[in-house]
Protein backbone atom coordinates (compact mmCIF):
# COMPACT_ATOMS: atom_id res chain seq x y z
CA UNK A 1 0.00 0.00 0.00
CA UNK A 2 1.40 3.45 -0.86
CA UNK A 3 2.29 5.70 2.08
CA UNK A 4 0.25 8.72 3.06
CA UNK A 5 2.19 11.73 1.78
CA UNK A 6 1.57 15.37 2.68
CA UNK A 7 -1.57 16.66 1.02
CA UNK A 8 -4.17 19.22 1.93
CA UNK A 9 -3.94 19.93 5.69
CA UNK A 10 -7.19 20.06 7.65
CA UNK A 11 -8.41 23.25 9.22
CA UNK A 12 -6.75 25.58 6.76
CA UNK A 13 -7.89 29.17 6.56
CA UNK A 14 -9.36 30.61 3.39
CA UNK A 15 -7.13 30.29 0.33
CA UNK A 16 -5.16 33.35 -0.76
CA UNK A 17 -3.93 34.70 -4.06
CA UNK A 18 -0.24 34.20 -4.78
CA UNK A 19 0.30 37.95 -5.02
CA UNK A 20 -0.80 38.58 -1.43
CA UNK A 21 1.26 35.97 0.43
CA UNK A 22 4.46 36.70 2.31
CA UNK A 23 7.47 34.66 1.23
CA UNK A 24 10.37 33.59 3.42
CA UNK A 25 13.97 33.34 2.24
CA UNK A 26 15.71 31.07 4.76
CA UNK A 27 17.94 29.51 2.08
CA UNK A 28 19.41 32.80 0.92
CA UNK A 29 19.62 34.23 4.47
CA UNK A 30 21.48 31.21 5.79
CA UNK A 31 23.95 30.43 3.03
CA UNK A 32 26.77 32.20 1.21
CA UNK A 33 25.74 34.19 -1.87
CA UNK A 34 27.52 34.77 -5.13
CA UNK A 35 28.79 38.37 -4.77
CA UNK A 36 28.41 39.07 -8.50
CA UNK A 37 24.99 40.62 -9.12
CA UNK A 38 25.05 40.56 -12.91
CA UNK A 39 23.44 37.65 -14.73
CA UNK A 40 25.97 36.12 -17.09
CA UNK A 41 27.36 32.61 -17.45
CA UNK A 42 30.40 32.06 -15.27
CA UNK A 43 32.13 29.80 -12.77
CA UNK A 44 30.98 30.66 -9.26
CA UNK A 45 33.13 30.03 -6.19
CA UNK A 46 32.33 29.48 -2.50
CA UNK A 47 28.63 30.24 -2.90
CA UNK A 48 25.43 28.23 -2.58
CA UNK A 49 23.44 30.35 -5.02
CA UNK A 50 23.31 33.42 -7.24
CA UNK A 51 20.60 36.07 -7.10
CA UNK A 52 18.79 36.17 -10.43
CA UNK A 53 15.45 37.44 -11.70
CA UNK A 54 13.22 35.52 -14.14
CA UNK A 55 13.26 36.80 -17.71
CA UNK A 56 9.92 38.13 -18.89
CA UNK A 57 7.86 36.41 -21.58
CA UNK A 58 5.50 37.90 -24.13
CA UNK A 59 2.11 36.43 -23.19
CA UNK A 60 1.87 34.25 -20.07
CA UNK A 61 -1.29 32.14 -20.09
CA UNK A 62 -2.37 29.50 -17.59
CA UNK A 63 -2.67 26.07 -19.19
CA UNK A 64 -3.01 23.83 -16.13
CA UNK A 65 -3.33 24.11 -12.38
CA UNK A 66 -3.15 21.55 -9.58
CA UNK A 67 -5.89 22.27 -7.08
CA UNK A 68 -4.44 19.69 -4.68
CA UNK A 69 -0.98 21.26 -4.69
CA UNK A 70 -2.53 24.72 -4.39
CA UNK A 71 -4.51 23.63 -1.32
CA UNK A 72 -1.28 22.38 0.23
CA UNK A 73 0.08 25.92 -0.08
CA UNK A 74 -3.14 27.71 0.88
CA UNK A 75 -3.54 29.18 -2.61
CA UNK A 76 -6.67 30.03 -4.55
CA UNK A 77 -6.84 29.66 -8.32
CA UNK A 78 -4.59 32.33 -9.80
CA UNK A 79 -5.63 35.75 -10.94
CA UNK A 80 -3.95 37.11 -14.04
CA UNK A 81 -1.52 38.94 -11.76
CA UNK A 82 -0.58 35.59 -10.22
CA UNK A 83 -0.18 34.07 -13.69
CA UNK A 84 2.28 36.88 -14.44
CA UNK A 85 4.34 35.66 -11.46
CA UNK A 86 4.06 32.02 -12.51
CA UNK A 87 5.23 32.92 -16.00
CA UNK A 88 8.18 34.95 -14.73
CA UNK A 89 6.93 38.46 -15.59
CA UNK A 90 6.66 39.88 -12.09
CA UNK A 91 7.53 39.14 -8.46
CA UNK A 92 5.63 39.40 -5.22
CA UNK A 93 7.23 42.03 -2.94
CA UNK A 94 8.80 39.49 -0.54
CA UNK A 95 10.29 37.16 -3.16
CA UNK A 96 14.09 36.94 -3.31
CA UNK A 97 14.66 34.78 -6.41
CA UNK A 98 17.86 32.80 -6.92
CA UNK A 99 19.46 29.98 -8.87
CA UNK A 100 21.26 27.30 -6.86
CA UNK A 101 24.84 26.26 -7.53
CA UNK A 102 25.65 22.57 -7.71
CA UNK A 103 27.75 20.07 -9.62
CA UNK A 104 27.19 16.44 -10.43
CA UNK A 105 28.29 13.13 -11.80
CA UNK A 106 26.57 12.65 -15.14
CA UNK A 107 26.55 9.14 -16.67
CA UNK A 108 29.27 8.16 -14.20
CA UNK A 109 31.65 11.07 -14.81
CA UNK A 110 32.25 14.27 -12.85
CA UNK A 111 30.79 17.16 -14.87
CA UNK A 112 31.98 20.05 -12.72
CA UNK A 113 29.75 23.04 -12.07
CA UNK A 114 26.17 22.61 -13.28
CA UNK A 115 23.58 24.49 -11.23
CA UNK A 116 20.07 25.73 -11.94
CA UNK A 117 20.52 26.53 -15.60
CA UNK A 118 16.82 27.17 -16.25
CA UNK A 119 15.23 26.94 -12.81
CA UNK A 120 14.75 29.94 -10.54
CA UNK A 121 13.46 29.60 -6.98
CA UNK A 122 11.06 32.42 -6.09
CA UNK A 123 10.96 31.90 -2.34
CA UNK A 124 9.45 29.81 0.43
CA UNK A 125 5.89 29.60 1.71
CA UNK A 126 5.27 28.37 5.26
CA UNK A 127 1.61 27.33 5.57
CA UNK A 128 0.62 25.55 8.79
CA UNK A 129 4.22 25.26 9.91
CA UNK A 130 5.46 23.57 6.73
CA UNK A 131 8.04 24.97 4.37
CA UNK A 132 7.60 24.81 0.60
CA UNK A 133 9.86 26.30 -2.05
CA UNK A 134 8.29 27.54 -5.29
CA UNK A 135 10.54 27.21 -8.29
CA UNK A 136 9.97 28.22 -11.92
CA UNK A 137 11.45 25.85 -14.49
CA UNK A 138 12.03 27.47 -17.85
CA UNK A 139 12.17 31.02 -16.48
CA UNK A 140 15.22 32.20 -18.40
CA UNK A 141 19.02 32.15 -18.21
CA UNK A 142 21.06 32.09 -15.02
CA UNK A 143 24.80 32.11 -14.33
CA UNK A 144 24.60 28.30 -14.58
CA UNK A 145 22.98 28.08 -18.02
CA UNK A 146 26.26 27.26 -19.78
CA UNK A 147 25.42 27.44 -23.49
CA UNK A 148 21.63 27.16 -23.07
CA UNK A 149 18.85 29.77 -23.05
CA UNK A 150 17.24 28.88 -19.72
CA UNK A 151 13.90 28.13 -21.35
CA UNK A 152 11.73 25.01 -21.51
CA UNK A 153 9.49 23.78 -24.29
CA UNK A 154 5.82 22.87 -23.99
CA UNK A 155 6.37 19.13 -24.42
CA UNK A 156 8.83 18.77 -21.54
CA UNK A 157 6.78 21.11 -19.33
CA UNK A 158 3.54 19.15 -19.85
CA UNK A 159 5.39 15.96 -19.02
CA UNK A 160 6.89 17.40 -15.84
CA UNK A 161 3.61 18.92 -14.66
CA UNK A 162 1.59 15.73 -15.16
CA UNK A 163 4.22 13.32 -13.85
CA UNK A 164 4.94 15.28 -10.68
CA UNK A 165 1.29 15.09 -9.69
CA UNK A 166 0.79 11.53 -10.95
CA UNK A 167 3.69 10.28 -8.84
CA UNK A 168 2.31 12.03 -5.75
CA UNK A 169 -1.04 10.29 -6.07
CA UNK A 170 0.68 6.95 -6.69
CA UNK A 171 2.24 7.42 -3.25
CA UNK A 172 5.80 7.91 -4.54
CA UNK A 173 7.95 10.51 -2.73
CA UNK A 174 8.20 13.38 -5.21
CA UNK A 175 8.39 17.07 -5.84
CA UNK A 176 5.05 18.58 -6.83
CA UNK A 177 3.81 20.82 -9.65
CA UNK A 178 1.52 23.78 -9.08
CA UNK A 179 1.03 25.28 -12.51
CA UNK A 180 1.80 25.10 -16.20
CA UNK A 181 2.00 28.43 -18.02
CA UNK A 182 2.42 29.01 -21.75
CA UNK A 183 4.85 31.84 -22.49
CA UNK A 184 3.63 32.94 -25.91
CA UNK A 185 7.21 32.63 -27.14
CA UNK A 186 9.00 29.97 -29.15
CA UNK A 187 12.09 28.05 -28.09
CA UNK A 188 14.47 26.45 -30.57
CA UNK A 189 15.39 22.84 -29.77
CA UNK A 190 17.01 19.94 -31.60
CA UNK A 191 14.54 17.33 -30.34
CA UNK A 192 16.18 14.39 -32.09
CA UNK A 193 19.80 15.59 -31.79
CA UNK A 194 20.08 15.23 -35.56
CA UNK A 195 21.25 18.73 -36.41
CA UNK A 196 17.79 19.98 -37.34
CA UNK A 197 16.68 22.37 -34.55
CA UNK A 198 13.10 23.61 -34.77
CA UNK A 199 11.11 26.32 -32.97
CA UNK A 200 8.71 24.94 -30.36
CA UNK A 201 6.20 26.54 -28.03
CA UNK A 202 7.64 27.58 -24.68
CA UNK A 203 6.19 26.99 -21.22
CA UNK A 204 7.06 27.35 -17.55
CA UNK A 205 6.26 24.89 -14.74
CA UNK A 206 6.04 26.01 -11.13
CA UNK A 207 7.55 23.20 -9.08
CA UNK A 208 7.00 22.81 -5.34
CA UNK A 209 9.11 20.96 -2.75
CA UNK A 210 10.32 21.40 0.82
CA UNK A 211 13.77 21.76 -0.76
CA UNK A 212 15.30 21.33 -4.20
CA UNK A 213 18.80 20.67 -2.80
CA UNK A 214 20.50 17.72 -4.48
CA UNK A 215 23.53 15.54 -3.90
CA UNK A 216 25.33 17.81 -6.35
CA UNK A 217 24.91 20.87 -4.11
CA UNK A 218 27.32 19.20 -1.67
CA UNK A 219 29.57 17.75 -4.34
CA UNK A 220 30.44 21.12 -5.82
CA UNK A 221 31.66 22.49 -2.47
CA UNK A 222 33.64 19.33 -1.71
CA UNK A 223 35.22 19.26 -5.17
CA UNK A 224 36.58 22.78 -4.64
CA UNK A 225 37.53 22.15 -0.98
CA UNK A 226 35.04 24.80 0.15
CA UNK A 227 34.64 23.12 3.52
CA UNK A 228 33.13 26.08 5.33
CA UNK A 229 30.41 26.45 2.69
CA UNK A 230 29.91 22.68 2.72
CA UNK A 231 29.32 22.71 6.46
CA UNK A 232 26.98 25.71 6.31
CA UNK A 233 24.85 23.95 3.70
CA UNK A 234 24.75 20.72 5.71
CA UNK A 235 23.85 22.61 8.89
CA UNK A 236 21.08 24.47 7.09
CA UNK A 237 19.54 21.31 5.64
CA UNK A 238 19.71 19.46 8.97
CA UNK A 239 18.25 22.40 10.89
CA UNK A 240 15.41 22.94 8.44
CA UNK A 241 14.57 19.40 7.33
CA UNK A 242 16.17 16.88 9.73
CA UNK A 243 15.95 18.73 13.04
CA UNK A 244 14.90 15.59 14.92
CA UNK A 245 18.49 14.33 14.46
CA UNK A 246 19.80 17.01 16.82
CA UNK A 247 22.31 19.85 16.68
CA UNK A 248 24.79 19.44 13.82
CA UNK A 249 27.99 17.63 14.83
CA UNK A 250 30.13 14.87 13.29
CA UNK A 251 27.88 12.24 14.91
CA UNK A 252 24.73 13.98 13.67
CA UNK A 253 26.21 14.32 10.17
CA UNK A 254 26.73 10.53 10.16
CA UNK A 255 23.14 9.86 11.29
CA UNK A 256 21.95 12.36 8.69
CA UNK A 257 23.79 10.56 5.89
CA UNK A 258 22.25 7.27 7.01
CA UNK A 259 18.79 8.86 6.94
CA UNK A 260 19.40 10.19 3.42
CA UNK A 261 20.36 6.64 2.45
CA UNK A 262 17.20 5.24 4.02
CA UNK A 263 14.92 7.77 2.29
CA UNK A 264 16.60 7.15 -1.04
CA UNK A 265 16.05 3.41 -0.61
CA UNK A 266 12.34 3.91 0.07
CA UNK A 267 12.02 6.14 -3.00
CA UNK A 268 13.77 3.57 -5.21
CA UNK A 269 11.55 0.79 -3.92
CA UNK A 270 8.51 2.84 -4.89
CA UNK A 271 9.93 3.38 -8.38
CA UNK A 272 10.36 -0.35 -8.78
CA UNK A 273 6.89 -1.03 -7.33
CA UNK A 274 5.08 1.02 -9.97
CA UNK A 275 7.50 0.29 -12.83
CA UNK A 276 8.83 3.84 -13.08
CA UNK A 277 12.13 4.54 -14.84
CA UNK A 278 13.70 7.94 -14.16
CA UNK A 279 16.03 7.92 -17.13
CA UNK A 280 18.65 10.42 -15.87
CA UNK A 281 19.86 9.35 -12.42
CA UNK A 282 22.81 11.73 -12.37
CA UNK A 283 23.84 12.92 -8.90
CA UNK A 284 22.54 16.39 -9.72
CA UNK A 285 19.11 14.78 -10.14
CA UNK A 286 19.10 13.08 -6.72
CA UNK A 287 17.19 14.89 -3.96
CA UNK A 288 18.77 15.20 -0.52
CA UNK A 289 15.26 14.60 0.90
CA UNK A 290 14.66 11.35 -0.98
CA UNK A 291 12.17 12.87 -3.43
CA UNK A 292 11.82 12.09 -7.12
CA UNK A 293 13.14 15.21 -8.83
CA UNK A 294 13.69 16.42 -12.40
CA UNK A 295 11.27 14.68 -14.74
CA UNK A 296 13.03 14.46 -18.09
CA UNK A 297 13.06 11.36 -20.31
CA UNK A 298 11.19 9.15 -17.84
CA UNK A 299 8.80 6.31 -18.58
CA UNK A 300 6.83 3.43 -17.12
CA UNK A 301 7.63 -0.14 -18.03
CA UNK A 302 5.09 -1.24 -20.58
CA UNK A 303 6.68 -4.39 -21.89
CA UNK A 304 8.44 -5.69 -18.76
CA UNK A 305 12.17 -5.46 -19.46
CA UNK A 306 14.74 -4.76 -16.72
CA UNK A 307 17.15 -3.46 -19.40
CA UNK A 308 14.73 -0.81 -20.71
CA UNK A 309 15.68 2.84 -20.51
CA UNK A 310 13.46 5.70 -21.70
CA UNK A 311 16.47 7.92 -22.44
CA UNK A 312 17.85 7.77 -25.99
CA UNK A 313 21.14 9.22 -24.71
CA UNK A 314 21.40 6.26 -22.35
CA UNK A 315 20.76 3.57 -24.97
CA UNK A 316 24.41 2.61 -25.67
CA UNK A 317 25.17 1.66 -22.06
CA UNK A 318 21.69 1.50 -20.48
CA UNK A 319 23.21 2.82 -17.26
CA UNK A 320 19.85 4.07 -16.00
CA UNK A 321 17.69 1.13 -17.09
CA UNK A 322 14.86 -0.03 -14.81
CA UNK A 323 16.73 -2.99 -13.34
CA UNK A 324 19.89 -0.98 -12.64
CA UNK A 325 18.23 1.85 -10.74
CA UNK A 326 18.80 0.41 -7.23
CA UNK A 327 22.53 -0.08 -7.89
CA UNK A 328 22.88 3.37 -9.45
CA UNK A 329 21.26 4.96 -6.39
CA UNK A 330 23.85 3.21 -4.23
CA UNK A 331 26.64 4.47 -6.52
CA UNK A 332 25.26 8.01 -6.27
CA UNK A 333 25.09 7.77 -2.48
CA UNK A 334 28.76 6.75 -2.46
CA UNK A 335 29.55 9.95 -4.36
CA UNK A 336 27.60 11.90 -1.72
CA UNK A 337 29.55 10.07 0.99
CA UNK A 338 32.78 11.27 -0.59
CA UNK A 339 31.45 14.83 -0.57
CA UNK A 340 30.44 14.64 3.10
CA UNK A 341 33.69 13.04 4.23
CA UNK A 342 35.19 16.38 5.40
CA UNK A 343 32.29 16.69 7.84
CA UNK A 344 32.06 13.09 9.05
CA UNK A 345 35.71 11.97 8.80
CA UNK A 346 34.75 8.38 9.52
CA UNK A 347 34.88 5.80 6.77
CA UNK A 348 33.00 3.23 8.92
CA UNK A 349 30.19 5.74 9.49
CA UNK A 350 29.88 6.38 5.76
CA UNK A 351 30.00 2.67 5.00
CA UNK A 352 27.26 2.16 7.58
CA UNK A 353 25.07 4.63 5.69
CA UNK A 354 25.51 2.65 2.48
CA UNK A 355 24.63 -0.53 4.38
CA UNK A 356 21.49 1.21 5.63
CA UNK A 357 20.58 1.89 2.00
CA UNK A 358 21.08 -1.73 0.94
CA UNK A 359 19.14 -3.12 3.89
CA UNK A 360 16.32 -0.58 3.61
CA UNK A 361 15.92 -1.11 -0.12
CA UNK A 362 15.82 -4.90 0.16
CA UNK A 363 13.38 -4.83 3.07
CA UNK A 364 11.12 -2.17 1.54
CA UNK A 365 11.08 -3.66 -1.95
CA UNK A 366 10.32 -7.15 -0.63
CA UNK A 367 7.50 -5.75 1.49
CA UNK A 368 6.04 -3.86 -1.45
CA UNK A 369 6.33 -6.87 -3.75
CA UNK A 370 4.54 -8.98 -1.17
CA UNK A 371 1.72 -6.42 -1.14
CA UNK A 372 1.56 -6.48 -4.93
CA UNK A 373 1.12 -10.25 -4.73
CA UNK A 374 -1.47 -10.11 -1.96
CA UNK A 375 0.88 -11.72 0.56
CA UNK A 376 1.83 -10.58 4.05
CA UNK A 377 5.45 -11.64 3.65
CA UNK A 378 7.92 -13.15 1.19
CA UNK A 379 9.97 -14.92 3.84
CA UNK A 380 8.53 -18.43 3.57
CA UNK A 381 10.37 -21.35 1.96
CA UNK A 382 9.85 -21.30 -1.79
CA UNK A 383 9.05 -17.57 -1.98
CA UNK A 384 12.37 -16.70 -3.66
CA UNK A 385 11.73 -19.22 -6.42
CA UNK A 386 8.10 -18.05 -6.77
CA UNK A 387 9.27 -14.46 -7.36
CA UNK A 388 12.11 -15.48 -9.66
CA UNK A 389 9.76 -17.50 -11.84
CA UNK A 390 7.20 -14.68 -11.87
CA UNK A 391 9.68 -12.29 -13.44
CA UNK A 392 10.76 -15.01 -15.84
CA UNK A 393 7.14 -15.39 -16.95
CA UNK A 394 6.85 -11.61 -17.40
CA UNK A 395 9.85 -11.63 -19.74
CA UNK A 396 8.90 -14.72 -21.77
CA UNK A 397 6.59 -12.63 -23.89
CA UNK A 398 6.15 -8.85 -23.99
CA UNK A 399 3.97 -8.18 -20.96
CA UNK A 400 2.65 -4.89 -19.64
CA UNK A 401 3.76 -4.71 -15.99
CA UNK A 402 0.96 -2.42 -14.79
CA UNK A 403 -1.82 -4.45 -16.39
CA UNK A 404 -0.38 -7.80 -15.35
CA UNK A 405 -0.22 -6.98 -11.65
CA UNK A 406 -3.61 -5.30 -11.72
CA UNK A 407 -5.16 -8.33 -13.39
CA UNK A 408 -3.37 -10.82 -11.14
CA UNK A 409 -5.79 -10.12 -8.28
CA UNK A 410 -8.56 -11.96 -10.17
CA UNK A 411 -6.54 -14.48 -12.19
CA UNK A 412 -6.10 -18.17 -11.45
CA UNK A 413 -4.61 -21.26 -13.07
CA UNK A 414 -8.05 -22.08 -14.43
CA UNK A 415 -8.77 -18.52 -15.59
CA UNK A 416 -5.98 -16.46 -17.13
CA UNK A 417 -8.42 -14.12 -18.88
CA UNK A 418 -7.76 -11.19 -16.45
CA UNK A 419 -4.12 -11.26 -17.61
CA UNK A 420 -4.60 -11.54 -21.37
CA UNK A 421 -4.95 -7.76 -21.82
CA UNK A 422 -1.38 -7.36 -20.53
CA UNK A 423 0.22 -9.34 -23.38
CA UNK A 424 1.53 -7.45 -26.42
CA UNK A 425 0.54 -10.25 -28.80
CA UNK A 426 -2.41 -10.69 -31.08
CA UNK A 427 -4.95 -13.04 -29.61
CA UNK A 428 -4.14 -15.68 -27.02
CA UNK A 429 -0.62 -16.29 -25.65
CA UNK A 430 1.45 -19.04 -27.22
CA UNK A 431 1.04 -22.60 -25.99
CA UNK A 432 4.48 -22.52 -24.36
CA UNK A 433 3.84 -19.25 -22.58
CA UNK A 434 0.36 -20.31 -21.46
CA UNK A 435 1.73 -23.54 -19.98
CA UNK A 436 4.43 -21.73 -18.03
CA UNK A 437 1.99 -19.07 -16.84
CA UNK A 438 -0.62 -21.62 -15.74
CA UNK A 439 2.03 -23.60 -13.86
CA UNK A 440 3.20 -20.48 -12.03
CA UNK A 441 -0.37 -19.47 -11.22
CA UNK A 442 -0.91 -22.89 -9.68
CA UNK A 443 2.12 -22.40 -7.45
CA UNK A 444 0.94 -18.90 -6.60
CA UNK A 445 -2.53 -20.15 -5.65
CA UNK A 446 -0.92 -22.67 -3.33
CA UNK A 447 1.04 -19.86 -1.68
CA UNK A 448 -2.14 -17.80 -1.26
CA UNK A 449 -3.79 -20.70 0.53
CA UNK A 450 -1.07 -20.52 3.18
CA UNK A 451 -2.12 -16.93 3.86
CA UNK A 452 -5.75 -17.98 4.39
CA UNK A 453 -6.87 -14.45 3.54
CA UNK A 454 -10.47 -14.01 2.31
CA UNK A 455 -10.48 -13.42 -1.46
CA UNK A 456 -12.30 -10.09 -1.26
CA UNK A 457 -9.83 -8.76 1.28
CA UNK A 458 -6.86 -9.95 -0.77
CA UNK A 459 -8.19 -8.39 -3.98
CA UNK A 460 -8.78 -5.08 -2.22
CA UNK A 461 -5.23 -5.13 -0.77
CA UNK A 462 -3.73 -5.92 -4.16
CA UNK A 463 -5.70 -3.16 -5.87
CA UNK A 464 -4.34 -0.68 -3.32
CA UNK A 465 -0.80 -1.74 -4.20
CA UNK A 466 -1.15 -2.12 -7.98
CA UNK A 467 -2.27 1.00 -9.85
CA UNK A 468 -4.68 0.74 -12.73
CA UNK A 469 -3.63 4.08 -14.21
CA UNK A 470 -0.10 5.36 -14.81
CA UNK A 471 1.09 8.20 -17.04
CA UNK A 472 2.07 6.36 -20.18
CA UNK A 473 4.35 8.26 -22.54
CA UNK A 474 1.94 8.02 -25.45
CA UNK A 475 -0.81 9.59 -23.33
CA UNK A 476 1.48 12.44 -22.33
CA UNK A 477 2.38 12.95 -26.00
CA UNK A 478 -1.27 13.10 -27.04
CA UNK A 479 -1.83 15.72 -24.34
CA UNK A 480 1.17 17.68 -25.64
CA UNK A 481 -0.11 17.53 -29.22
CA UNK A 482 -3.54 18.77 -28.15
CA UNK A 483 -2.10 21.54 -25.97
CA UNK A 484 0.03 22.73 -28.87
CA UNK A 485 -3.26 23.26 -30.74
CA UNK A 486 -4.79 25.14 -27.81
CA UNK A 487 -6.75 22.21 -26.34
CA UNK A 488 -5.86 21.44 -22.71
CA UNK A 489 -8.79 19.10 -22.06
CA UNK A 490 -6.63 15.97 -22.17
CA UNK A 491 -4.19 17.48 -19.66
CA UNK A 492 -7.15 18.16 -17.38
CA UNK A 493 -8.57 14.67 -17.91
CA UNK A 494 -5.25 12.96 -17.22
CA UNK A 495 -4.70 15.06 -14.11
CA UNK A 496 -8.13 14.07 -12.83
CA UNK A 497 -7.81 10.34 -13.61
CA UNK A 498 -4.25 10.09 -12.30
CA UNK A 499 -5.32 11.64 -9.00
CA UNK A 500 -7.14 8.31 -8.33
CA UNK A 501 -4.76 5.78 -9.89
CA UNK A 502 -5.86 2.81 -7.77
CA UNK A 503 -9.60 3.29 -8.32
CA UNK A 504 -11.80 1.70 -10.93
CA UNK A 505 -12.96 4.51 -13.21
CA UNK A 506 -15.07 2.78 -15.87
CA UNK A 507 -15.64 5.98 -17.83
CA UNK A 508 -11.88 6.24 -18.35
CA UNK A 509 -11.18 2.62 -19.22
CA UNK A 510 -9.43 3.68 -22.44
CA UNK A 511 -6.64 5.21 -20.32
CA UNK A 512 -6.01 1.84 -18.66
CA UNK A 513 -5.11 -0.01 -21.86
CA UNK A 514 -1.66 -1.11 -22.97
CA UNK A 515 0.31 1.09 -25.36
CA UNK A 516 -1.16 1.00 -28.89
CA UNK A 517 1.05 -0.32 -31.67
CA UNK A 518 1.11 3.04 -33.46
CA UNK A 519 2.93 4.47 -30.42
CA UNK A 520 5.66 1.85 -30.30
CA UNK A 521 8.20 3.87 -32.29
CA UNK A 522 6.58 7.30 -32.54
CA UNK A 523 8.65 10.20 -31.18
CA UNK A 524 7.76 11.02 -27.59
CA UNK A 525 5.76 7.82 -27.07
CA UNK A 526 8.51 5.43 -25.99
CA UNK A 527 12.12 6.55 -25.57
CA UNK A 528 12.86 10.27 -25.36
CA UNK A 529 15.89 12.52 -25.57
CA UNK A 530 17.08 14.94 -22.89
CA UNK A 531 16.17 17.84 -25.21
CA UNK A 532 13.69 20.18 -23.55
Amino acid sequence: MPPTLPSTPAGRSAAADLTTLEFDDSFTRSLPADPEGRNFVRQVASAAYSHVTPTTVSAPRLLAWSDDCAALLGLSRPTQAAVEILGGNRLAPTMRPYAARYGGHQFGHWAGQLGDGRAITLGELTPSGGRWELQLKGAGPTPYSRTADGRAVLRSSVREFLCSEAMHFLGVPTTRALSLVATGDTVVRDMFYNGDPQPEQGAVVCRVAPSFVRFGNFEIHASREENESLQRLADYIITQHFRDLGTPSPEVYARWFAEICRRTAVMLAHWMRVGFVHGVMNTDNMSILGLTIDYGPYGWLEGYDPAWTPNTTDLPGRRYAYGRQPDIASWNLARLANALNPLIESVPALEHGLEVYADAFTRTWRGMLAQKLGLTTLDRPGDEELVRELFGVLQQTETDMTLFFRGLARASASNIEPLVAAFYVDGEPSETHRARLVKWLGQYEGRLQVEAMPADERIARMNRANPKYVLRNYQAQLAIDAAAQGDVSLIERLLSVLSRPYDEQPEHEDLAQRRPEWARHRAGCSALSCSS
